[in-house]
């Protein structure tokens, strides 16, 4: 008689063959799906280079999907969370302490950025003369970009002139500013919106419910990712410039895993575990190279480890425009990148206005399009000692290294969720220990 048990399949008593159940139950891990629809794209886009309009295709479908998504869950989740509040004190507070811990965070992975890249010296060895001519076309472009770059266009593109205009154009930024006001709204009902936010509740449930639905496609957006990148790209297009993404690679490495790992040891947590929790939305920026891919999904795991709802609300988005720590990276060690390439010795007040520039500057990476070139030729506008054409070195490398960045950003923004959390008293230790199964 043919029985199973564990991996083993038994006839009459005797064991026969390996029975692959414990290998179903892994294919149907979703990272275990990403994963291998990365390997295959890579695969793909290298063999069969012509795929790459149809990857970028199908990566841009996913990438939509879940950007459809996007301003309605922040929205509903900063209104539910500021009238389960229902001080506005509070959510000052809250608001004011992120964006104080956004920029010590991100000033410290600029100076580390700094720091590794004057001790590696990647553009040492780099040579001007390698750039192609198309490159320096692009980059000529972005300089028009950055030059037509303002802050008072910035500033005024927080607050929405049009609250339907911001939903339908997935402006972050403005979508947190309306949802922020409309839940002050909601408090000085005086108990006459319970309705309303019962409502609330409900269409909450029905976008979460679509979210589990478009992220059991996620491989597929993945696998469209790689394969475009690799495609359009080639692996031909790292060599020059290797040493520059291993440092970037590096940097932010260290900065996860020591920086990161020194702020979860402080507030009582384990960034490993936090990471391993998380491993399916860090598969999903990794494939697609955008972190608003994993969004709603980081939105939805933070709460099930215990951040209150009315914090991930406010923190997660404000972080994804005020708290690009892989971006910060990025800008910075570029800088110094180009300034080697270009054999200019920066000293150590120019690196230090470097430092204070980006510190401005990297917050004007919200909502911008093409956002890191543009935030990078404008600070090249200003220091005026590194010459701005060699942006055209990036371009080849850039989408490389987005996933880093994307990741970076994305861990960056959870672990300062914790940390708010834990400091407003509002984080439940039992759903922490049961989530990462402490």
């Amino acid at each position: 008689m043919l029985k199973t048990s564990g991996v083993f399949v038994f006839w009459n008593g005797q064991k026969v063959f390996y029975y692959l159940d414990g290998m179903s139950k892994l294919t149907r891990h979703l990272y275990f799906q990403v994963i291998i629809a990365i390997i295959i794209g890579i695969l793909v886009g290298h063999y069969y280079p012509q795929i790459a309009p149809t990857g970028e295709l199908i990566s841009t479908i996913f990438i939509n999907l879940i950007k459809m998504l996007i301003a309605p869950i922040i929205f509903l989740t900063i209104v539910l969370g500021i009238a389960r509040m229902g001080d506005m004190k509070k959510v000052g507070k809250v608001g004011g302490k992120a964006l104080l811990y956004f920029e010590i965070v991100t000033t410290l992975a600029i100076t580390i950025g700094l720091l590794v890249a004057n001790y590696l010296k990647p553009g040492k060895s780099i040579d001007f003369s390698s750039v192609s001519g198309a490159d320096i076309a692009k980059a000529a472009r972005i300089q028009q970009d950055a030059a037509g770059f303002s802050w008072t266009e910035f500033l005024l593109h927080i607050v929405p002139s049009n609250a339907v205009e911001a939903f339908a154009k997935g402006e972050i930024i403005q979508v947190l500013v309306f949802a922020i006001l409309f839940g002050y709204g909601i408090t000085k009902l005086n108990g006459k919106g319970d309705g309303l936010l019962n409502t609330f509740e409900r269409i909450s449930e029905v976008f979460f419910n679509i979210l589990k639905f478009i992220m059991k496609l996620a491989p597929i957006g993945a696998f469209g990712g790689m394969a475009f990148t690799i495609g359009k790209f080639g692996l031909k297009a790292l060599h020059p410039m290797i040493s520059l993404m291993l440092c970037v690679y590096l940097t932010m490495f260290l900065f996860i895993f020591i920086v990161l790992g020194t702020i979860a040891y402080l507030y009582k947590f384990s960034l490993w575990k936090y990471l391993k929790f998380i491993s399916n939305e860090l598969l999903i920026v990794l494939g697609t190279s955008s972190s608003e891919s994993a969004l709603p999904g980081i939105m939805e795991k933070l709460e099930k480890m215990g951040c209150h709802k009315e914090i991930v609300g406010l923190v997660i988005p404000a972080g994804y425009s005020f708290n690009l720590d892989g971006t910060s990276i990025y800008l910075s060690m570029s800088m110094i990148f180009l300034a080697q390439a270009a054999k200019v010795d920066l000293s150590i007040w120019q690196e230090l206005t470097i430092i204070g520039i980006l510190m401005i500057t990297s917050k004007g990476a919200a909502g911008v399009t093409g956002s890191g070139f543009i935030v990078l030729a404008s600070t090249l506008a200003v220091i005026k000692v590194i010459p701005a054409e060699g942006l055209a070195l990036l371009i080849g490398v850039d989408r490389f290294m987005s996933e880093a960045r994307a990741i970076t950003n994305l861990i960056g923004n959870g672990v300062a969720t914790i940390v708010m959390a834990k400091s407003e008293k509002a984080f439940d230790e039992e759903k922490y220990k049961l989530a990462v199964g402490v």
